[in-house]
């Protein structure tokens, strides 16, 4: 869970039987808002990026092993990222870092480099305040689309 006014990220994880342990907090950058979690580095452990919405950032937490995280690397994006998606936009199968900034209406993609660091940003304008993003192929061409909910253009 995403967790603002701690600064961090909360990980519970499963004992077996419906159940959780305590929360451990890992400490990212400024207020997080939007986490998403995928394979970054190839080692088929989940990994965590959260969305960082005052430092403008995005943390990513490689996965040690057995549920506990390496410190997270800091990535800038546009300002005030407020979701994040994770997918393959470039067919390398490496996942990807996306993320809606609502002070620059704009979505940053990240490519995955393939040991679980990531290109400098590539921005694209959408419409005013995006406040979420997700990803998926909405004209059946096999690459993956953007679409984001942009608050202040009702779009």
């Amino acid at each position: 869970t995403a967790n603002p006014t701690s600064v961090g990220i909360n990980v519970l994880l499963n004992v077996g039987n419906g159940t959780f342990s305590r929360q451990v907090n890992y400490s990212v950058d400024g207020d997080p808002v939007a986490v998403a979690v995928a394979d970054f580095n190839n080692d088929n452990k989940a990994d965590i990026v959260t969305a960082n919405a005052e430092s403008n950032t995005i943390s990513v937490l490689v996965n040690v092993d057995n549920g506990t995280f390496f410190r997270p690397v800091i990535y800038a994006v546009g300002q005030h990222p407020y979701s994040v998606a994770v997918v393959d936009v470039n067919s390398d199968n490496q996942p990807d870092i996306i993320t809606a900034n609502r002070h620059s209406d704009t979505v940053s993609v990240r490519l995955n480099t393939g040991n679980g660091t990531f290109s400098p940003q590539t921005t694209y304008p959408v419409d005013l305040l995006p406040t979420s993003v997700a990803v998926a192929d909405v004209n059946n061409d096999n690459q993956p689309d953007i679409i984001t909910a942009n608050r202040d253009s009702n779009t």
